[in-house]
Protein backbone atom coordinates (compact mmCIF):
# COMPACT_ATOMS: atom_id res chain seq x y z
CA UNK A 1 0.00 0.00 0.00
CA UNK A 2 1.58 3.52 -1.25
CA UNK A 3 -0.72 5.55 1.13
CA UNK A 4 0.91 3.96 3.95
CA UNK A 5 2.50 5.52 6.47
CA UNK A 6 4.90 4.96 9.48
CA UNK A 7 6.30 7.57 11.88
CA UNK A 8 8.01 6.98 15.28
CA UNK A 9 5.94 7.89 18.64
CA UNK A 10 4.88 11.48 19.98
CA UNK A 11 2.86 11.81 22.77
CA UNK A 12 -0.13 13.37 20.82
CA UNK A 13 -0.03 9.21 19.60
CA UNK A 14 -0.31 7.65 23.48
CA UNK A 15 -4.64 7.79 23.00
CA UNK A 16 -3.92 5.46 19.39
CA UNK A 17 -1.30 3.33 20.69
CA UNK A 18 -3.72 2.59 24.18
CA UNK A 19 -7.06 2.69 21.73
CA UNK A 20 -5.55 0.19 19.25
CA UNK A 21 -4.21 -2.20 21.66
CA UNK A 22 -7.44 -2.55 23.83
CA UNK A 23 -9.18 -2.81 21.14
CA UNK A 24 -7.75 -6.02 19.84
CA UNK A 25 -6.33 -7.60 23.67
CA UNK A 26 -10.43 -7.02 24.59
CA UNK A 27 -11.82 -8.69 21.30
CA UNK A 28 -9.90 -12.12 22.30
CA UNK A 29 -8.41 -11.96 25.87
CA UNK A 30 -8.52 -10.11 29.11
CA UNK A 31 -6.86 -7.03 29.19
CA UNK A 32 -4.33 -7.66 32.13
CA UNK A 33 -2.17 -4.54 34.30
CA UNK A 34 1.23 -5.11 32.34
CA UNK A 35 -0.76 -3.99 29.63
CA UNK A 36 -2.62 -1.00 30.89
CA UNK A 37 1.46 0.17 32.65
CA UNK A 38 2.92 0.07 28.95
CA UNK A 39 -0.39 1.61 26.85
CA UNK A 40 -0.96 4.33 29.51
CA UNK A 41 2.93 5.06 29.89
CA UNK A 42 4.49 4.08 27.44
CA UNK A 43 7.32 7.04 27.88
CA UNK A 44 8.23 5.39 31.33
CA UNK A 45 7.89 1.58 30.21
CA UNK A 46 8.62 1.30 26.23
CA UNK A 47 10.51 4.70 25.55
CA UNK A 48 13.75 3.94 27.77
CA UNK A 49 16.88 3.05 26.65
CA UNK A 50 16.09 3.38 22.80
CA UNK A 51 12.85 1.96 23.07
CA UNK A 52 10.17 3.29 20.20
CA UNK A 53 6.51 2.98 19.27
CA UNK A 54 5.47 2.84 15.40
CA UNK A 55 2.50 4.06 13.96
CA UNK A 56 1.20 3.38 10.68
CA UNK A 57 -1.02 5.56 8.86
CA UNK A 58 -3.60 6.54 6.09
CA UNK A 59 -4.73 10.02 5.15
CA UNK A 60 -5.03 11.51 9.07
CA UNK A 61 -5.91 7.97 10.53
CA UNK A 62 -3.68 5.95 12.64
CA UNK A 63 -4.70 2.55 11.93
CA UNK A 64 -1.17 0.42 13.44
CA UNK A 65 0.80 0.12 16.11
CA UNK A 66 4.05 -1.93 17.46
CA UNK A 67 6.44 -1.55 20.10
CA UNK A 68 10.07 -2.11 20.54
CA UNK A 69 11.07 -2.44 23.96
CA UNK A 70 15.02 -3.01 25.15
CA UNK A 71 14.68 -6.12 27.60
CA UNK A 72 18.50 -6.00 27.89
CA UNK A 73 20.32 -9.19 27.60
CA UNK A 74 17.27 -11.08 26.33
CA UNK A 75 17.45 -8.66 23.20
CA UNK A 76 14.44 -6.05 21.94
CA UNK A 77 10.86 -7.26 22.25
CA UNK A 78 8.27 -6.42 19.50
CA UNK A 79 5.05 -6.12 21.89
CA UNK A 80 1.88 -4.60 21.24
CA UNK A 81 1.23 -4.89 17.55
CA UNK A 82 -2.22 -3.41 16.56
CA UNK A 83 -3.79 -3.64 13.72
CA UNK A 84 -7.31 -1.96 13.09
CA UNK A 85 -10.10 -4.41 12.06
CA UNK A 86 -10.66 -2.07 9.02
CA UNK A 87 -7.56 -2.27 7.39
CA UNK A 88 -6.46 -5.44 8.47
CA UNK A 89 -5.08 -8.17 5.59
CA UNK A 90 -3.87 -4.99 3.45
CA UNK A 91 0.19 -5.75 4.52
CA UNK A 92 -0.14 -2.69 7.24
CA UNK A 93 1.06 -5.14 9.74
CA UNK A 94 3.61 -6.38 7.87
CA UNK A 95 5.29 -3.44 6.84
CA UNK A 96 4.95 -2.44 10.04
CA UNK A 97 6.35 -5.25 12.00
CA UNK A 98 9.48 -4.82 9.22
CA UNK A 99 10.17 -1.29 10.07
CA UNK A 100 10.20 -2.37 13.61
CA UNK A 101 12.57 -5.14 12.81
CA UNK A 102 14.84 -2.63 10.79
CA UNK A 103 15.05 -0.47 13.77
CA UNK A 104 16.53 -2.90 16.11
CA UNK A 105 18.54 -3.81 13.48
CA UNK A 106 20.02 -0.28 13.24
CA UNK A 107 20.67 -0.05 16.90
CA UNK A 108 22.54 -3.02 16.66
CA UNK A 109 20.33 -5.50 18.27
CA UNK A 110 21.15 -9.00 18.21
CA UNK A 111 17.58 -10.68 18.92
CA UNK A 112 14.25 -9.41 18.78
CA UNK A 113 11.81 -11.72 20.43
CA UNK A 114 8.13 -11.83 20.73
CA UNK A 115 5.24 -13.29 23.13
CA UNK A 116 1.91 -14.03 21.71
CA UNK A 117 -1.31 -16.44 21.37
CA UNK A 118 -1.76 -19.66 19.48
CA UNK A 119 -5.26 -18.83 18.57
CA UNK A 120 -4.03 -15.50 16.81
CA UNK A 121 -3.38 -17.23 13.40
CA UNK A 122 -2.97 -14.92 10.92
CA UNK A 123 -0.43 -12.51 13.53
CA UNK A 124 1.50 -16.15 13.69
CA UNK A 125 1.65 -16.43 10.14
CA UNK A 126 2.87 -13.05 9.78
CA UNK A 127 5.70 -13.24 12.24
CA UNK A 128 7.07 -16.77 10.93
CA UNK A 129 6.90 -15.07 7.00
CA UNK A 130 9.15 -11.89 8.33
CA UNK A 131 11.42 -14.52 10.07
CA UNK A 132 10.46 -15.03 13.42
CA UNK A 133 10.37 -18.99 14.52
CA UNK A 134 9.41 -20.77 17.64
CA UNK A 135 11.10 -21.17 20.93
CA UNK A 136 10.51 -22.27 23.87
CA UNK A 137 8.81 -20.20 26.38
CA UNK A 138 9.93 -18.40 29.24
CA UNK A 139 8.17 -16.86 32.37
CA UNK A 140 5.92 -13.89 31.33
CA UNK A 141 3.83 -11.31 32.97
CA UNK A 142 0.80 -12.39 30.07
CA UNK A 143 -1.68 -14.94 31.26
CA UNK A 144 -2.37 -15.02 27.24
CA UNK A 145 1.00 -15.75 26.02
CA UNK A 146 1.44 -19.45 25.13
CA UNK A 147 4.02 -18.98 22.54
CA UNK A 148 7.54 -17.24 22.37
CA UNK A 149 8.56 -16.63 18.77
CA UNK A 150 12.53 -15.02 18.01
CA UNK A 151 14.51 -13.66 15.34
CA UNK A 152 18.30 -13.39 15.17
CA UNK A 153 19.52 -9.92 13.66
Amino acid sequence: MNDVFIIPYSPEYQPDFKRLNIEWISRFFTVESHDLEQLDYPEIHIMPNDGQILFAGIGDEIVSCVAMVNMGETGFELAKMAVSPTTQGKGIGKKLCLAAIDYARQLGVKTVWLESNRILTPALTMYARVGFCEVPSVPTPYSRADIRMEMAL
